[in-house]
């Protein structure tokens, strides 16, 4: 069976199926390859099943922590996780078929199977049941994404030794859960499951955790409440090797500054890091240039070394998210109508859905300084906001980084309720070149957690209402130009 289309996307994620739709919106004759499930890691064994999880444990955690002390009393609470796994997977499913029912409204033709390059322009698929269909097609698109890095001596069995994806599959609570790595999914996962009940503990090669990936003002915030809840967080422990024991449980061995200890678990989560899946079969036959990480390089339109080839995501270079991928779908669908985009984003803003939250966007404090900028900082703590206090959410702040020769915004990074949401505002203030005044000068909502950005803008700016500042700190005035009379 050989099919011919104007564009074949291999991997339906979201880079891949948000691509193919666009395409087909674009007019383009459109199929997808896909291996195992619509949506992709994301939506199936990633973001959404965890952020699932986090929505429920948060909720539990409430329920027997804070209730109370509104007056609300309730008794009995109890967790049956398998009646949570279970309405974990429904929305996945939800989801996933919502993919489905996109694709088939958009005319975009689904082809299940493990793909295989044949040459530049033919595609072999092969079904579970053996079936092959060839595609040929007049460009490609490559968004086969990446899966967890492995460490010698604890190769994932997802019984034992758990992925990520084993890790939002488990069948019930464990007891004591030991994770290799203190990155953002180390500390979702074990943050949720602390709320559910387990005893966590972390272990962390370097001297911090969620380092080069946040704020480390904003990573201090979420140390400290995991502490609280009784998480163990270790730092600067090497995780050497593990063994089974009798009893099912496992002993984890590591080393912590020059000492050798051991620590037992019901079973050993690894959360180090991912990696582009470019060693699968689908690129054998293909030369594609690569960079030094392994990423399949692509130029501003993502075209890779092969002109009507192009790759987005994960496999095509950092930063590793859902919505750089879904963003680079839309802009090679683009590209292949003959529009003249090229990637060009300022920022992309991420987010580390533990509790609280954290989100950023654009650069630290520290970058901005190494890229020889004179920066003001200013903080407004969560405390401060009426709507944080009244849902019992006051962690946190919102810390802003401007240039101090034009107050141009330069970075956001928020630690507390709902950073996700509020990280939106920040981005579009950074594409835009916005400038601390048009924060602090645009009327927010009250009460809201949307305030917190006016008012750290505000405090930037050396002027803060809902808090004191030291007097002296006052840096400027607030103004937006005034623009010129039409005509």
């Amino acid at each position: 069976m050989l099919e011919s289309y104007d564009v074949i996307v291999i991997g339906a994620g979201p880079g891949g199926y948000v691509c193919a739709i666009r395409c087909a919106q674009n007019g383009l004759r459109t199929g997808i390859v896909e291996r195992e499930f619509l949506g992709g890691v994301c939506l199936n064994v990633g973001c959404i099943p965890s952020k699932a999880m986090i929505s429920a444990a948060h909720f539990f955690h409430r329920l027997k922590h804070d209730a109370s002390a509104m007056g609300i009393h309730v008794n009995g609470v109890s967790l049956e996780f398998s009646k949570l796994k279970e309405w974990k997977q429904s929305v996945c499913q939800r989801m996933s078929q919502g993919v489905s029912t996109l694709l088939k409204g958009n005319k975009v033709d689904v082809f299940w199977g493990d793909a295989q390059f044949t040459s530049d322009k033919e595609l072999k698929v092969v079904s579970s049941s053996k079936e092959t269909v060839v595609l040929k097609a007049k460009n490609f698109v490559i968004a086969t994404g990446s899966r967890p890095v492995s460490i010698p001596g604890f190769e994932y069995d997802e019984t034992h030794v758990l992925s990520s994806t084993g890790a939002l599959n488990l069948d019930q609570l464990p007891d004591h859960l030991l994770i290799i790595g203190g990155g953002y999914i180390g500390l979702e996962i074990g943050g949720y499951l602390a709320d559910l009940g387990s005893k966590i503990t972390v272990l962390e090669a370097g001297s911090s955790f969620l380092t080069s990936v946040v704020d480390p003002d904003c990573a201090q915030v979420v140390v400290k409440k995991m502490q609280k809840k009784g998480v163990t967080l270790i730092t600067e422990a090497l995780a050497k090797s593990y063994r089974k024991t009798k009893n099912g449980k496992v002993i984890l061995e590591y080393v912590h500054k020059n000492r050798t200890e051991q620590i037992e678990g019901d079973k050993i989560l690894v959360t180090v890091g991912r990696k582009p899946n470019t060693d699968a079969p689908l690129l054998k036959n293909l030369n594609l240039t690569r960079t030094e990480q392994g990423f399949i390089k692509t130029d501003p339109q993502r075209r890779t070394s092969i002109g009507h080839i192009f790759a987005i995501g994960d496999i095509a270079g950092q930063p590793m998210l859902a919505h750089k991928a879904s963003y680079e779908g839309i802009l090679v669908a683009d590209v292949l109508a003959g529009k003249n985009r090229v990637y060009d984003a300022k920022c992309v803003p991420s987010v580390v859905f533990t509790d609280p939250e954290i989100a950023s966007v654009g650069l630290t404090e520290t970058q901005a300084k190494s890229q020889g900028y004179p920066v003001l900082v200013g903080k407004f703590p969560f405390a401060a906001n009426g709507r944080a206090v009244s849902m019992m959410h006051t962690e946190g702040f919102v810390k802003m980084v401007a240039d101090q020769k034009n107050h141009v915004v330069l970075g956001v990074h928020i630690v507390g309720p709902e950073a996700s949401n509020l990280i939106s505002e920040a981005a579009l203030a950074i594409e835009m070149g916005a400038r601390l005044e048009d924060l602090a000068l645009t009327i927010h909502p009250h009460p809201t957690l949307g305030e917190t950005l006016m008012e750290a803008a505000e405090v930037t700016l050396g002027h803060g209402i809902h808090i004191l500042q030291p007097e002296g700190t006052k840096r400027s005035t607030m103004s937006r130009p005034i623009p010129e009379s039409p005509g």
